[in-house]
C-alpha cells in the first residue's frame, strides 16, 4: 500500500519544529505502532485515533499501521499530533487524498470532535516560518491561530468535516452532528458590572514613594519596597501595570505565545497588548517561578511576566534559593532550563517588584508601635534577600506608615492616566535614543554603553563618583544608578542627566540592607 505523509509541529519550549508524520500499512496482523520518541500522552493517540475514525465513518485499516514521527531524535509530547497521525494513516489506506504541506494541529475526541490544544500560536508561527502556511486547527483554536501573519488557517469542529475537505467519500462519513457542545437551558447568566481598574489615585499619602513606580515604569527598572504593614506596598505594585504603555506588535506576539503554552491559559482570541502581571504566592517552588516540570520544561511565572511585572509580595518569605534563581534572568532577560529529557529556552525580560516588611512582626522602626522582634531578627529577616539579588534592583524604597492626615486628604493623589502620559513620553525619548543599539528602555543599557556612549558629563556624576570611591557602590550599582538617572532625565524632558537627576537616582540605592 502507499505511504501517507502529513505534517505537525513539535514545541520545545517556545521554539517549534516541523515534524513529518509518515504512515505505512503492511500485510501483517493488526497492530498500531508509533515511532519517533513520543511521550505517554502522545502514545495514547493510537486509541484516540481508532475511536475517532470509527465514529466519523471511516475506520482505520485492520492491518499493521506503523506511524513514524520525523526527526525521530526530537522529543514530542502532547495530544496535538492526533489529527496529523490519523490523516497520514487514512492517506496510506487510500481513504483520502494527499494533503501537501498542510500542518494539522488538533486533539481528537473519541466521538470525532476536534478539541483545542495548548501552544497553537507558537506552533503556527513555526509552521509559517518553515514555509508551511496552510494550517488546520480545531474550531476553538481558530481565533488564536489567525493571529499569526501569513498563516492560511482552516478550522473544523469535527473529524468528518476535515475528511470531507480532503477528499473522503461523503457517503461513508457521519455528518449528522455539528460538533457543538450543547448549552444548558436557562440562557446566558447576567453579566456582572466590571470592577474599576486599580488607579494610583487610590494610594493615600506616600507622595515621595509614588515617584519610584513612575520611574520604574518609565525605564523598565526593578523595584523593592520595604515598609510596615498597611504602608501601601501592595497597592503601589498592583497599580504599576496601569501606568505601563501597551506592548508593540512584536512584543505582544511574543507574550501571547508564552501564555498560549501555559496550562492555565484560556482560549486566546487576540494579542495581549497589556503588560502581564504575575503575583505568585510565597510558597511557590523554583519550577513554578523559573519554569520546569517533567518532560520538556514549561514556562514559569518569570516567563509569563515577560515584558510585564513579576511581583513577589512578602519577598523574604520566599525560599532564598528561589529568589536567587532570578539573578541570572535579571541580567540576561532569558531563561534556559536544562532537564534530562531536553532543554527549553524562554524569554524572561520582566520587571521584578519585591515587597517586604522590615522585620517578622512588621513594626520595626514604626512610631507608636512596639516591635517584638529581637535586635538581630530584622537584619536576619531582610537578609533572606541576598545582597547579589538586591544589588541587581535599581530602585530601593523604604516606606513610612500612613497617618490619619494622609487618609483624610481626599483627591490629592494624581491618577494613573496622568502618570501614564509622562511614562509614554519618556519611553518615546528612550526609543529614539537607544534605537541605534537595538534597545527599548534604559534598563536594557549595558555598563559599557553607559560609561562611553551614554556617559553624562563629569559634573553631573561627581556625587556618584565619590560614592564609588568610598566603596558604597559596586560596579554594577554604579551602572544601575546611571540607568535610573537617564530615566529621571527623560521624565523631566532633559537631553541628558544633570547633577540633580543623578542625585535622585543615587537616593534610591542602598535603602535596603541585605546579607
Amino acid at each position: 500500500m502507499a505511504l501517507g505523509r502529513t505534517f505537525a509541529v513539535a514545541l520545545v519550549g517556545l521554539d517549534g519544529y516541523i515534524v513529518e508524520v509518515e504512515a505505512d500499512i503492511s500485510q501483517c496482523l493488526p497492530a498500531f505502532i508509533l515511532l519517533g520518541l513520543p511521550d505517554a500522552s502522545l502514545n495514547e493517540a493510537r486509541d484516540r485515533t481508532k475511536a475517532a475514525a470509527k465514529n466519523a465513518g471511516i475506520p482505520l485499516s485492520r492491518r499493521k499501521i506503523t506511524v513514524n514521527l520525523v526527526p525521530a531524535s526530537l522529543p514530542k509530547k502532547g495530544s496535538g499530533f492526533d489529527l496529523s497521525i490519523l490523516m497520514s494513516a487514512l492517506q496510506a489506506a487510500g481513504d483520502i487524498g494527499p494533503s501537501g504541506r498542510t500542518v494539522f494541529i488538533a486533539e481528537l475526541g473519541l466521538d470525532g470532535r476536534l478539541r483545542p490544544v495548548r501552544g497553537v500560536l507558537p506552533a503556527v508561527m513555526a509552521a509559517v516560518r518553515e514555509g508551511c502556511a496552510d494550517v488546520v486547527v480545531a474550531a476553538a483554536n481558530a481565533a488564536e491561530a489567525r493571529l499569526v501573519p501569513g498563516a492560511s488557517v482552516r478550522s473544523f469542529a469535527t473529524l468528518a468535516e476535515v475528511l470531507l475537505a480532503f477528499g473522503a467519500d461523503p457517503g461513508q462519513l457521519l455528518l449528522s452532528g455539528d460538533g457543538a457542545v450543547p448549552q444548558a437551558a436557562g440562557g446566558e447568566p447576567a453579566a456582572r458590572p466590571a470592577l474599576p481598574e486599580p488607579d494610583m489615585a487610590d494610594v493615600a499619602g506616600q507622595h515621595e514613594a509614588r515617584a519610584a513606580p513612575e520611574i520604574a515604569a518609565a525605564g523598565g527598572h526593578h523595584l523593592v519596597m520595604v515598609g510596615p504593614p498597611g504602608a501601601g506596598k501592595t497597592m503601589l505594585a498592583e497599580r504599576l501595570p496601569g501606568i505601563l504603555p501597551d506592548l508593540p506588535d512584536h512584543q505582544a506576539m511574543e507574550d501571547t505565545a508564552i501564555h498560549s503554552l501555559s496550562s492555565t491559559a484560556e482560549q486566546l482570541t487576540e494579542l495581549m497588548r497589556r503588560p502581564p502581571f504575575e503575583n505568585p504566592h510565597h510558597t511557590a517552588t523554583g519550577p513554578a517561578i523559573v519554569g520546569g516540570g517533567s518532560g520538556v520544561p514549561r514556562p514559569g511565572a518569570a516567563s509569563r511576566a515577560h515584558r510585564g511585572i513579576l511581583f513577589l509580595d512578602e519577598a523574604p518569605e520566599f525560599d532564598r534559593a528561589v529568589l536567587d534563581a532570578l539573578r541570572q534572568p535579571l541580567e540576561s532577560g532569558s531563561l534556559v532550563i536544562h532537564r534530562a529529557s531536553g532543554t527549553a529556552s524562554y524569554p524572561a525580560r520582566f520587571q521584578l517588584d519585591l515587597a517586604a516588611n522590615p522585620c517578622p512582626c512588621g513594626m520595626s522602626g514604626a512610631k507608636g508601635l512596639e516591635c517584638v522582634c529581637s535586635p538581630m531578627q530584622p537584619r536576619r529577616y531582610l537578609g533572606r534577600l541576598s545582597r547579589p539579588l538586591v544589588d541587581r534592583i535599581d530602585l530601593q524604597l523604604t516606606l513610612r506608615r500612613i497617618s490619619m492626615a494622609d487618609l483624610s486628604a481626599g483627591g490629592a493623589s494624581e491618577p494613573s492616566s496622568s502618570i501614564a502620559g509622562r511614562v509614554r513620553a519618556a519611553r518615546e525619548a528612550q526609543r529614539k535614543r537607544l534605537d541605534r543599539w537595538g534597545l527599548d528602555v534604559n534598563a536594557e543599557a549595558g555598563a559599557a554603553l553607559l560609561r562611553r556612549g551614554l556617559r553624562p558629563p563629569p559634573k553631573a556624576t561627581a556625587d556618584l563618583d565619590r560614592a564609588m570611591e568610598r566603596q558604597a557602590l559596586t560596579a554594577r550599582g554604579y551602572s544601575r544608578v546611571l540607568r535610573v538617572a537617564w530615566t529621571v532625565a527623560d521624565l523631566r524632558g532633559l537631553d541628558a542627566p544633570d547633577q540633580d537627576c543623578v542625585g535622585t537616582a543615587l537616593a534610591f540605592r542602598q535603602q535596603v540592607h541585605a546579607a
